[in-house]
């Protein structure tokens, strides 16, 4: 009966080092993303809001400037975003140089 309290022990404080490790490590890449976000290592994807990389190998230019994303899926959504809001600024252009008459 001794050896199996013992066992059951051993095992909890084992289990228990193991838990408070996979914490600390959680902590640790908290802290550590928090950093990159604040030094401009990383950036915030437009679409999602996820963290990533400011290097990231998925990303599109607007203009002058880069966006970074975690996915491709993020990146297609952001596109057509894009796509959409020039087609409606170039159709609402078209609708202002008519005249109020409607004649052209």
């Amino acid at each position: 009966m001794t050896k199996w309290l013992i066992l059951i022990a051993a095992a909890f404080i084992l289990y228990k080092l193991f838990m408070g490790d996979r914490g600390r490590k959680k902590e640790k890449e908290v802290e550590i993303k928090k950093h990159m976000a604040a030094t401009g290592e990383m950036v915030k994807d437009p679409v999602c809001g996820t963290y990533v990389p400011a290097d990231a190998d998925i990303r599109a230019r607007d203009g002058n400037k880069v966006y970074a994303f975690c996915s491709y899926e993020c990146r297609d959504t952001f596109v057509k975003r894009l796509e959409a809001s020039r087609t409606q600024s170039v159709d609402q252009g078209k609708a202002s140089d008519r005249p109020e008459d409607g004649r052209a």
